[in-house]
């Protein structure tokens, strides 16, 4: 059996280990989850008619409002999502199996390839809880393609592909569930400080270049071009730009650590 049918082999294997965890204890995702899936709520239901005055120069109703929030709160449940990831992997660091792994004759890289699988599956599935919600409460794509129906998915998987990783290199380098579980906060928190709620023209000043320069706000504004016709401008090259920097920062990173020889 050649090297890649091997190291296939043995990924499968531990995607379907992390898979059958989160089947088991399904406490942590369902609690990650509910985090955007209540702040969407929260902001239609409580805020909706004050924050809608940020939209469209004040003249946005609750729709248009929903329309805006749900692609934000979609990459929002990506950042939530993959803190799991972070306690996952920190678990198996600190509680000695990745040492016994160590010892068996198994693709050394399975074990990292199986928690990011898993965990891109598992933030995908949580986009597409949040998105049913969104339908629910109102919002509506009428006017995107299939093609960009098809691009829109691309991207939510790149970002969840590329966060994950982060949140991998965050989970080996902390030495316990909670420390991994507050060393991944940053991925909650950039989402609030983006352009979920209100475009970054109705923030002060002083704060619209934290909202702009940051890896969560181009990918929304890109996500919201192709689901809502928007314009997209050059948001939809720095949302792949940033994509593909953080996924091979966090790949390098979690390579190198796991890679160390234990102390």
């Amino acid at each position: 059996m050649s090297t890649f049918s091997l190291t296939v082999r043995d990924s499968s294997t531990m995607l379907r280990r992390n898979l059958l965890h989160a089947r088991r204890y399904p406490s942590l995702t369902l609690n990650l989850l509910l985090t955007p899936v209540m702040l969407l709520l929260l902001f239609v239901y409580i805020f909706g008619d004050v924050m809608s005055a940020g939209i469209g120069g004040g003249g946005a109703d609750r729709a248009e409002y929903i329309a805006y929030l749900v692609p934000g709160v979609m990459l929002m449940t990506i950042g939530s999502t993959v803190v799991g990831t972070a306690v996952s992997v920190s678990n198996d660091m600190s509680e000695g199996i990745i040492a016994r792994f160590r010892t068996l004759a198994i693709h050394r890289s399975s074990v990292l390839v199986g928690h990011v699988v898993g965990s891109v599956l598992q933030a995908v599935a949580s986009v597409v809880v949040v998105g049913a919600v969104g339908v629910a409460i109102g919002f509506r794509s009428v006017d995107a393609s299939a093609l960009e129906w098809l691009a829109a998915f691309g991207l939510l998987v790149l970002f969840a592909l590329a966060l994950t990783w982060i949140a991998v290199g965050m989970g080996l380098v902390s030495p316990n569930a909670e420390a991994a579980s507050n060393n991944a906060l940053p991925l909650v928190f950039l989402p609030l400080i983006s352009s979920t709620f209100v475009p970054i023209d109705a923030m002060p000043g002083w704060f619209q270049p934290i909202a702009e320069y940051q890896p969560f706000t181009p990918a929304i504004e890109t996500l919201r071009g192709l689901l809502l016709g928007t314009e997209i401008g050059h948001n939809g090259w720095l949302a792949v730009a940033w994509c593909v920097a953080l996924a091979v920062l966090g790949y390098v990173w979690s390579k190198s650590v796991f890679n160390r020889d234990p102390s």
